[in-house]
């Protein structure tokens, strides 16, 4: 516009129709070279837009992996240490209380294992446990130690 200010002082109106003309070639070259460079920087924010929400998606998703991980793990080793202490409570408190050590290595180590290690009980588990718990305490009572 400044250069059409400076023409228009400069030349006739007739001069400055043609020399107008003439320029607005150049004015559309420029206007559509504006407007692709706005395209290509609207699209490169877009990706970046894009890329970042894809990578927060992943870091969620990582995060999730590795939180449900831990707890696997640490239901294995909770699993593995509740059993461990059963059976050597059961095997300890065999010399002085039979049916508590026919409780401790009985199906309850296995249904607490199960709980822990797989995450699920299922209904029948309840029956299993006491019908186990109910012929394991049948079996110590027949064949007692003898007292010394």
């Amino acid at each position: 516009m400044s250069i059409a200010v400076q023409w228009g002082a400069a030349l006739s109106p007739e001069k400055l129709e043609i020399a107008l003309k003439a320029l607005e070639p150049q004015l559309r070259r420029d206007h559509q070279a504006l407007m692709t460079r706005l395209d290509m920087q609207r699209a490169a924010a877009e990706r970046a837009d894009t890329t970042a929400a894809t990578a927060a998606a992943r870091e969620f998703q990582d995060n999730q992996n590795r939180r449900k991980h831990v707890q696997h793990m640490s239901g294995l080793i909770v699993g593995a240490v509740i059993a461990v202490a059963m059976l050597a409570g059961g095997v300890y408190a065999a010399q002085h209380a039979w049916w508590l050590s026919a409780f401790l290595c009985g199906p309850s180590v296995y249904a607490l294992v199960k709980i822990f290690v797989l995450r699920r009980s299922d209904p029948d588990d309840m029956k299993i446990l006491a019908k186990g718990a109910g012929s394991a305490t049948n079996a110590g009572a027949q064949a007692q130690p003898p007292a010394l």
